[in-house]
């Protein structure tokens, strides 16, 4: 029995010293494929603790999480035959789980050569090729790491459905020493160029600056005087107003006065049509007889005033040639009468 027990002992160990190699881990952020005598064996594992049979299967981990790959020292020939060379190209982009078998099935583990790397020298090169080198390193550098991603993202859509482009980085390319000098001056002196356009902007803006200054002033005086002459203007036109209120208050009054004066008048040639009545006269007469102190009559006495060249004073009347003068008081006149 006991024969019996430490067999089975030792097969157990046996087979757990044969399995110990066979055990191995799979990393979070990867896939494990495997293959047996080289060939790729159908379906992946997970991140975790797994087997195989030693001797038989080997594993290759695939990273399925976001990764850059660098491309190194890419040489590049311009359409002028100058050679140029990118020291570093990063690429950026993921593997989806799903699709992860089928890729390294149809270009290997290492499936990120000729998708990403080989495809980055071509694209470099037809574009370098079809440049000169003022625009590869100057005009159109920005448009290269746009450019190249575009073009990956076409081939990869066809080839590698599943493998995105997320971002390209290009570093700017070696050129050859005597070529960079000239650009190292070419850019000096456009740096000299544009500190003089942009002093002369400053100025430029300065004298503007001043100038619209001037010019707020200028309208800032004019609106002042104009209000100061539309305050005087609405002046005018209140003296104004206030002259024909008082001249046609003053004529109002003028003609008040002038009606009332003359209905003073027609009142009063009113009443003296009624009060002079043929006995009022003859009054009126007698009064003013009695008031002088002599009346003369006799016929030469007007010819005598007539011969001095004098009007006859008052109470000289004419009479008869047979009369006599004579004088007599205006009461006993009136006493006669």
């Amino acid at each position: 029995m006991s024969t019996a027990i430490f067999a089975a002992a030792s097969v157990a160990m046996a087979a757990v010293l044969l399995a110990l190699p066979g055990i191995h881990k799979i990393r979070q952020g990867y896939i494990g494929v495997y293959y047996r005598g080289g060939a790729l064996l159908n379906g992946y594992t997970l991140p975790g603790f797994h087997t195989l049979i030693p001797g038989l299967d080997s594993v290759r981990e695939v990273q399925v999480t976001m990764q850059t790959d660098e491309v190194l020292n890419v040489p590049c020939g311009t359409s002028g035959g100058v050679m140029i060379y990118f020291e570093r190209i990063e690429v950026v982009n993921i593997l989806s789980t799903d699709v992860a078998h089928d890729i390294v099935k149809q270009y290997t583990a290492d499936y990120d050569q000729p998708l990403i790397f080989d495809k980055v020298h071509h694209e470099l090169n037809q574009f370098c090729s079809a440049h000169t080198l003022q625009e590869v390193y100057v005009d159109m550098f920005d448009q290269i790491d746009e450019n190249l991603k575009i073009a990956l993202e076409k081939d990869l859509d066809k080839l590698a459905p599943g493998l995105q482009v997320m971002a390209v980085r290009v570093t700017k390319p070696t050129i050859p020493e005597a070529i960079r000098r000239n650009y190292e001056n070419m850019e000096a002196e456009k740096t000299k160029l544009l500190i003089a356009v942009q002093a002369k902007k400053v100025k430029e803006k300065e004298a503007e600056t001043i100038r619209m200054q001037a010019v707020i002033e200028a309208e800032k005086i004019a609106e002042v005087k104009k209000i100061q002459t539309d305050a005087r203007l609405v002046e005018q036109e209140t003296n104004r107003k206030m002259s024909e209120i008082e001249d046609a208050t003053r004529l109002a009054r003028e003609k008040a006065r002038v009606d009332a004066d003359f209905y003073a008048l027609k009142k009063a040639a009113e009443g003296n049509a009624l009060r002079l009545t043929p006995e009022f006269l003859e009054y009126s007469k007698i009064q003013s007889l009695s008031q002088n102190t002599m009346i003369y009559f006799g016929p030469d006495i007007p010819q005598y005033f007539n011969s001095l060249g004098v009007t006859p004073p008052q109470g000289v009347m004419g009479a008869n040639s047979s009369t006599q003068a004579k004088t007599i008081s205006a009461t006993e006149f009136a006493g006669k009468r």
